[in-house]
């Protein structure tokens, strides 16, 4: 089933979130790769918003990046 424009919404969301933590941590996208256990390719994917992901891989990247849920989640001001 595709995506509704909410859905992919929250996963530019999401991905924008991962990514800003990720440079306030001055983590590469390689690094972080490693830290989650996923190919670089796939975290651009991911902080492009062009993936959907699954909850565990959020928990581990929540885990990663070392930030409450709502630092990954919330929303973009």
């Amino acid at each position: 089933m595709p995506l509704s424009q909410e859905e992919r919404i929250e996963l530019k969301r999401f991905g924008a979130n991962i990514r800003r933590e990720r440079v306030a941590k001055s983590l590469t996208q390689e690094k972080l790769a490693e830290l989650v256990d996923l190919n670089v390719r796939t975290v651009q994917k991911i902080e492009a918003g062009s993936v959907n992901i699954l909850i565990t891989t959020v928990f581990r990247f929540q885990r990663a990046l070392k930030c409450p849920w709502n630092r990954v989640l919330k929303e973009e001001k």
